[in-house]
């Protein structure tokens, strides 16, 4: 039997074909549906604020002109006046035409616009009887023609699918989402000025390399042809800002993209947007007052605010956040104490998935993950996580079984971690050599050795400490959205 085809929507069908139908119309009348600039146009937001209509007469106001652009939302009126509402991101505005001021072909044609279609529109300032500011038209243009019709502007565009796959209909559909990735872009502004004004220099790394290195993560692989060899995308740019600092840039950071083959959830995306910073002659604890110090800063020129809400509480980011080590968050959550509890207590506080040869260091972080780390809801920093799990970082000189780390949590989410560095060459090599043990015996996520980082640390790293940052997730926390597949403007979805 054959696969039955889902049938095309025959509404949708139909109007695609009248907008083509009228494309060609304005085509036959030597009319280009996509021209190439309209010049000269001033934003709508510019021209509300110059003008007050309550201060205004009703009726035209000629000594004022503008030429503004926008998508069509809304059209009313009939016979021989009519109003275009254009939007564009700083606003909306009625155009007011009349076909006295048109003429009889251009005010048809303008009749002949279909919602969605991108239209400019030139003409003077025009009060209308119910005090809105607009503009009388002397000269309407079509932009760019839309084939087919938006989402429906009163019920907006609500299926997840469909707002992730085709965000742009979403962007079309719903302020909301327009407004979440205006305060994205406010956001990653925030952050570099915050950094550049301390001194730091931004740097690009490749995000192409022969070694993995960085983070405990599954890496995606590629082969470059030219040079006819694999190459792995970053997971991280710790290693390259490492490099940096050995040649004399004490303080650096990097804003960039990042990429784990690993699993998709509502806090974790392949491709992600990752901020790493590094700096000589300080430890993790300045770290962890860069991050309050950061974060508010940007909350507050981001949001306006630096209050919060998470989970139907409210959160100030410019207050001392709540400090706790993992033993310590444990024991609240569990009541037992990891630093001497034995392996099948630990392994009952797993449960199910234990490796056969899972460590102590493995199990207390498994236990954290899933115990502690998700409930943990103020804003809050859990520090000195165990060492194996770390190789990139300095253990603690009294309790080498712990590692000089900390994750800032809020609403459940790691926003943020800092460590102190590693930068003994003899001891990263070790450890460099253990995970690759590891990767030989199967486990995916460790690193190979990386000899040419540690060839550069023999030339001698100051002592330095580093913060990093999930851009996604920041945007999560201080705009309330659930998912990460919210915050970003096009996440990976399943091939159709």
């Amino acid at each position: 039997m054959a696969e039955s085809v889902p049938a095309r929507p025959v509404r949708e069908f139909s109007e695609v074909q009248d907008r083509r139908a009228k494309m060609e119309r304005f085509r036959a009348e030597g009319i280009d549906p996509y021209p190439r600039a309209f010049e000269g146009m001033t934003e709508i937001a510019a021209v509300q604020l110059a003008h007050n209509p309550a201060a205004l007469e009703p009726g035209e106001h000629p000594a004022w002109s503008y030429r503004v652009a926008g998508r069509l939302i809304a059209r009313r009126g009939h016979g021989k006046t009519t109003f275009l509402e254009l939007r564009e991101r700083s606003g909306s505005m009625q155009l007011y035409l009349q076909e006295d001021a048109l003429g009889e072909e251009a005010y048809r044609r303008a009749l002949d616009l279909d919602i969605g279609d991108v239209v400019g529109g030139e003409g003077s300032v025009y009060v209308t009887k119910r005090g809105q500011l607009a503009l009388a038209a002397t000269q309407v243009t079509l932009l760019a023609k839309a084939l087919r019709p938006p989402p429906d502007k009163h019920h907006g565009l609500d299926d997840p699918q469909t707002r992730f796959r085709n965000r742009e209909l979403d962007l079309i559909a719903n302020a909301s989402t327009r407004e979440l990735f205006v305060a994205r872009a406010r956001m990653v502004s925030a952050i570099r000025a915050w950094f550049d004004t301390r001194g730091f220099i931004e740097i690009e790394s490749p995000a192409l390399g022969y070694v993995r290195g960085g983070a405990a993560a599954r890496p995606f692989v590629a082969h470059h042809h030219a040079l006819d060899s694999d190459v792995y995308l970053r997971i991280s740019t710790e290693l390259y800002l490492k490099r940096c600092l050995i040649g004399g840039l004490e303080r650096v950071y990097e804003l960039g993209k990042a990429f784990r083959n690993e699993g998709i959830s509502p806090k974790h995306s392949p491709e992600f947007t990752l901020l790493e910073w590094i700096q000589t002659y300080t430890g993790y604890l300045d770290i962890a007052v860069q991050i309050e110090e950061l974060l508010a800063a940007v909350a507050l020129r981001t949001l306006g605010t630096t209050r919060i809400q998470r989970d139907g509480q409210t959160f100030d980011l410019a207050e001392p956040w709540r400090r706790v080590t993992m033993r310590e968050a444990i024991l609240e959550a569990t009541g037992v104490d990891v630093a001497s509890a034995d392996h099948a207590a630990l392994a009952a506080l797993v449960g199910e998935g234990i490796p056969a040869d899972a460590s102590w260091s493995w199990l207390v972080t498994t236990i954290y993950e899933k115990r502690v780390e998700p409930f943990i809801v103020a804003p809050t920093m859990v520090f000195d996580f165990p060492a194996e799990q770390l190789p990139l970082t300095r253990p603690q000189a009294e309790h080498p079984e712990y590692a000089e780390w900390f994750d800032a949590i809020i609403g459940g989410i790691e926003v943020a971690a800092g460590a102190t560095e590693l930068n003994d060459p003899d001891v990263q090599r070790a450890r460099f050599v253990d995970q690759h043990a590891r990767l030989r015996a199967g486990e995916d996520a460790a690193h190979p050795p990386d000899e040419e980082f540690v060839r550069a640390l023999q030339y001698g790293m100051p002592p330095a400490a580093g913060g990093a940052i999930g851009v996604d997730r920041l945007l999560m926390v201080l705009t309330g959205v659930a998912t990460l597949r919210e915050a970003l403007p096009f996440p990976a979805l399943r091939e159709r």
